[in-house]
């Protein structure tokens, strides 16, 4: 499987940015070799001042705008948004992204840190959500579309630990 259209565009421009992040969610799981689709890229960046305003430039550059807003109003990323909680759902010019503060309650990018691995994306290095870490997510999310991810999520798991023995 791959990442959605523009996905990796993106990744390049928060790396060319400096941003730090992980990627979470479908795409984690889409670059850890789990066949799943996925329409959107998650991350969860660290909410440092520096980051914030590193990740908002990324967003400014990429005409971001707030795809959850009702009245379609195409409001701009906010820094006092990007440092603080909850979900940011953004379209841009590469695709959809969503920007998380933190994932599961409370497990924000340093929380995560521990349970990220570095894959490659070209040349680039990628901090993406362990299997294990994405599966516990998962679970605990949930929601039907989690749920029906999570066989695919094990197998794939199951599949990397077999492969490295």
């Amino acid at each position: 499987m791959t990442l959605p259209t523009g996905a990796s565009d993106i990744l390049a421009r928060l790396l060319d940015a400096g941003v730090e992040f992980i990627v979470v969610g479908g795409g984690a799981a889409v670059m850890q070799g789990a066949p799943i689709t996925t329409r959107d890229l998650d991350i969860v960046h660290a909410r440092s001042p520096e980051n914030v305003e590193r990740l908002l430039g990324v967003l400014v550059g990429l005409h971001a705008f707030d795809r959850a807003d009702l009245a379609k109003r195409r409001l701009p990323p906010r820094a006092s948004a990007l440092a603080g909680r909850g979900q940011l759902l953004f379209e841009t010019d590469l695709g959809e992204l969503d920007v998380l503060c933190e994932i599961d309650g409370d497990k924000g990018y340093e929380e995560l840190l521990p349970h990220a691995r570095r894959l490659r994306d070209g040349d680039r290095a990628v901090l993406v959500l362990d299997l294990p870490m994405l599966i516990e997510v998962k679970a605990r999310a949930g929601r039907p579309k989690d749920r029906w991810a999570l066989p695919f999520l094990m197998a794939a798991l199951q599949e990397r630990e077999r492969a490295s023995k």
